[in-house]
């Protein structure tokens, strides 16, 4: 005995017809028909009688119907109790530092997809200061910062990214394959500022000091609208990774920056006191980022 077949004898008792039976379960009629006569042998013993408004059930037929309802009431209810029953998912709430890879961000939930189950990560942009203050302040489970965590907190290094310096189409360099930190000496350039990239602030001006480079920096907070922060700025050239360069202004040329190269590196960070499921995606992301 099948669910299906429990369908169409009840709705067809219901009906008291056989054709409206068929619209209803929105199937032909010679095919119900064919499914009852198949039911009744199945059962062994007539459940409709013909009549000549439809069919009428036998009282056996009446018999069945009480069960049959029963048994698709419990079918009806089974997918219900089964997610009653199984364990809820709990939510990680993971930062994203500005300039983080898309490939890193997929290949994290790919990790935790894999390895934890019972896990639901909700992102949140912020940069590596404001997480670390949600991270203090437990708004935060994870943090993907752009500097080196403070003592106290399990951490770990994620790896890193070449800056580079990204060209307006018009700018008769726009074709270069590589810029030295000297072309940058008199040029209007985007930087992120100290509170978003800290670990590269310095570096970068001290870079260019080295090789007796001046550009006339151009620092602005922006995770989005780095093309209007440029335009206000006045700057044609912003140094940035590819990734974020391919995400914030697609029409500019990258070039990787050399002489020296400046990297910018990337830490997650949690507390040492914290739920399993977020220590188990810590794992997981650790899992996919083996950087030593």
């Amino acid at each position: 005995m099948e669910i299906r077949q429990l369908i169409y004898f009840s709705t067809t008792f219901r009906q008291g017809s056989v054709t409206r039976a068929a619209e209803e379960l929105m199937i032909s009629q010679p095919a119900l028909s064919r499914q009852i006569r198949r039911f009744e042998r199945e059962i062994g013993t007539p459940l409709f009688e013909r009549v000549p408004t439809g069919v009428t059930a036998t009282a056996a037929g009446v018999a069945l119907y009480r069960h049959a309802l029963a048994i698709l009431d419990l079918a009806e209810s089974a997918a219900e109790v089964a997610v009653l029953a199984a364990p809820e998912a709990e939510t990680v709430e993971v930062g994203l530092a500005p300039g983080l890879p898309g490939a890193w961000v997929d290949t994290l939930l790919s990790a935790v997809s894999k390895h934890v189950i019972l896990a639901r990560i909700n992102f949140t942009d912020a940069d590596s200061d404001t997480q670390l203050r949600m991270l203090r302040e437990d708004r935060l489970d994870i943090a993907l910062v752009h500097q080196p965590p403070p003592d106290g907190l399990v951490s770990y290094s994620l790896g890193e990214e070449e800056f580079g310096v990204a060209v307006r189409p018009a700018e008769s360099m726009s074709t270069a394959e590589t810029w030295t930190m000297k072309q940058l000496d008199g040029l209007r350039v985007l930087v992120h500022a100290k509170n978003q990239l800290p670990t590269v602030h310095y570096p970068l001006i001290s870079a260019a000091h080295e090789v007796g480079a001046r550009p006339l920096w151009q620092f602005a907070n922006y995770t989005h609208h780095a093309e209007a922060c440029a335009d206000a700025a006045g700057a044609n050239v912003a140094i940035m990774t590819r990734a974020e360069a391919e995400r914030l202004l697609p029409e500019w040329t990258w070039a990787r920056l050399v002489g020296p190269s400046v990297v910018l590196k990337t830490w997650s960070a949690r507390q040492p006191v914290t739920r399993a499921v977020v220590a188990t995606v810590d794992n997981a992301i650790r899992t996919a980022f083996p950087i030593p």
